[in-house]
């Protein structure tokens, strides 16, 4: 905005709103700019959370919103707690979390170390292998979904010129052992580059004077690696983690369209259950109970796990 701009708007600004401008502090007129954000924020974030938390200690319906409500108190949470379904779906949702970790991590991680050293063509296999984190969750599980057909499926095709095994011999979604693994696989092809991406932004930022250092003191590369680059990498490491766990937790889209949580309830997780409970049967007291355990479950796991990331930051 140029000078003349700004004597324009000065001049048109009545006397008295240019008076009480004059007359704010500095704080005052930072606070005017951030209101309407943190209204929105409250709106939006805040207050569905609140009401939410009033919802699961009632028996409301969203069905049926002219029907009395009955305050419940602690009994939709007891009902969670002691529901063997829920703990089976907190399990599949663990071995999902656990197995996408581990593999996003050896093999971002890995990506990463050979991407660093700089070698012909890295540019080029820098921006191929991050393809697949731009595309949708929903087109990826359309996507792999044909390529885990038994009949027509790449997938069963190269697994069975590996092994000897008949392709149509085994469905990667049909078979109760093999689908959690199934959207292992396709979790961990499409969100590796990202955990790449942190590990090379972490390697990157190691000076190359310690390496220098520690060629002077004869390390070998070994001992550097173990030394210098996992130890310095290593809160890039968790931060990734830290991400994708949180990510992964409420994972939805991609199983959908993968599995729909079958066979059976195999590969149904806490926000496919959530759905069911919300929108399918309609218990809406209990899909806000069980919405405020995962959510308080998620956030103390993460508050914890971000005090040892400051802990390993700070060492």
């Amino acid at each position: 905005m140029t000078d003349s701009t700004l004597d324009r708007v000065a001049r048109a600004t009545p006397p008295r709103v240019a008076r009480r401008i004059r007359g704010l502090s500095d704080r005052a007129i930072a606070w005017i700019f951030v209101a309407p954000t943190i209204i929105l924020l409250l709106a939006v974030n805040i207050f569905p959370l609140i009401w939410t938390i009033y919802l699961s200690f009632t028996n409301y319906r969203a069905n049926r919103p002219n029907a009395e409500v009955e305050w419940v108190g602690l009994r939709n949470y007891q009902r969670i707690l002691s529901d063997p379904e829920i703990w089976q779906t907190m399990q599949a949702t663990a071995h999902f979390l656990f197995w996408t970790l581990f593999f996003q991590v050896l093999i971002g991680f890995a990506l990463a170390w050979l991407i660093n050293q700089k070698f012909r063509g890295n540019n080029l296999w820098t921006t191929i292998i991050v393809l697949p984190m731009m595309l949708s969750p929903a087109v990826v599980g359309n996507f792999w979904t044909f390529l885990y057909q038994p009949q027509i499926g790449i997938f069963n095709n190269i697994i069975s010129f590996f092994s000897g095994a008949d392709p149509t011999s085994f469905s990667m979604i049909g078979d109760v052992r093999l689908a959690p693994w199934s959207i292992v696989i396709v979790d961990t092809w499409m969100w590796t580059p990202f955990v790449m991406l942190i590990c090379l932004a972490g390697l990157r930022s190691i000076p190359d004077s310690i390496y220098e250092a520690a060629e002077c003191d004869r390390a070998s590369k070994w001992r550097q690696f173990w030394t210098i680059t996992v130890p310095m990498v290593l809160p890039f490491l968790m931060l990734a983690v830290l991400f994708r766990g949180i990510e992964n937790f409420k994972m939805f889209d991609l199983v959908v369209q993968l599995t729909g949580g079958g066979p059976g309830s195999t590969t149904e997780l806490t926000s496919i259950n959530l759905k069911r409970e919300a929108f399918e049967k309609w218990r809406t007291g209990y899909a806000s109970a069980y919405a405020v355990i995962l959510f308080v479950t998620v956030f103390g796991l993460a508050s914890i796990y971000v005090k040892a990331l400051n802990r390993v930051k700070n060492r």
